[in-house]
């Protein structure tokens, strides 16, 4: 969005609703991936907040992840987005443009590292030399990733071939034996592994040696157990449950919202569960309780007095 578009929708942003009437609301949602989890979501959202609080449709936009999608929270072309805790937390420390709030805990993502299964590897460190995809420049998948190798002490650049891909372009890489390996963090299932997988045939790396290291340095991570039902395929990526790291996912806006339509949104969110299971089955874990572990960012003014309305 330009910057004369990105004032439009603030000022339109900016008038405060009357009563339930929302229809001078006008919101730009950062997505992601055109495959991914943000992306179903966010689309499954914006129809959603057409009925409740009864804005017109919000514009979802694709974006290279995180990233990308905080650096146009910040800098007025969105209003609306999701974000990686980690990514979250690390934009949050540079104090220009809005400030970042959370309206909710969604759901959590799983770092996915996928190899071709010809490829001879069982462990992070078997990946030296290869050519791997570490996400898009812009995106989460890319800080985690090299987060993770940095803390196995494997050089991104010189220990790797690295290719920086988003999730389109590295499932085209994969098919066209361009790439050994690649990584993702994301739901599960994600649309564009799953799709691979039917014709590449892939495993996941287990990660239960590096990752002690690298939660010692960055708590912001948890671990968990991707369990082999995860891509449900004869012969997919995953044949045996593996440990892996997980970040939190929140559902941002910025000190440009307010009050009133961030509390109508999350109570569009909540009401709009059934359909967001519909399109993705990480929308079970969202819940009205745990939706406020939003540390290390701020709920937003607005969402605090939802859930106090709530009695959360």
């Amino acid at each position: 969005m330009h910057a004369a578009g990105a004032v439009l929708a603030l000022a339109a942003l900016s008038v405060t609703a009357c009563g339930d009437d929302f229809d001078q609301v006008k919101l730009t949602m950062v997505a992601g991936s055109d495959t991914g989890v943000y992306y179903k979501l966010s689309t499954a959202l914006a129809d959603a907040w057409t009925r409740n609080p009864g804005i017109p449709r919000p514009q979802v936009v694709a974006t290279a992840g995180s990233v990308d999608n905080l650096e146009r929270l910040r800098t007025g072309q969105a209003q609306v987005g999701f974000s990686a805790a980690d990514a979250a937390e690390e934009a949050q420390a540079d104090t220009s443009g809005h400030r970042l709030y959370a309206l909710a805990r969604m759901h959590d993502d799983y770092l996915q590292l996928a190899v071709r299964d010809d490829v001879p590897a069982t462990k992070l460190a078997d990946l030296k030399g290869k050519r791997v995809s570490l996400g898009a420049r812009d995106s989460g998948v890319k800080l985690i990733a090299e987060r993770l190798l940095r803390s196995a002490d494997i050089s991104p650049t010189e220990d790797l071939q690295p290719r920086y891909l988003d999730l389109n372009a590295t499932t085209d890489a994969m098919r066209d034996g361009a790439l050994d390996a690649f990584f993702w963090s994301g739901g599960v299932p994600t649309t564009g592994v799953t799709t691979l997988a039917t014709t590449v045939k892939l495993r996941m790396l287990d990660l239960d040696d590096v990752l002690p290291n690298l939660r010692r340095l960055y708590p912001v991570y948890g671990s968990a157990t991707l369990p082999a039902s995860a891509y449900e395929l004869p012969g997919g990526p995953v044949t045996k449950p593996i440990t892996t790291l997980v970040v939190r996912n929140f559902l941002l806006v910025t000190d440009a919202m307010p009050e009133d339509v961030a509390a109508a949104l999350l109570r569009g969110l909540f009401q709009a569960q059934p359909e967001l299971v519909a399109v993705s089955p990480v929308a079970r874990s969202i819940e009205v309780r745990s939706a406020i572990e939003t540390t290390p960012l701020p709920l937003h003014p607005g969402a605090k007095s939802y859930y106090r309305d709530v009695k959360v």
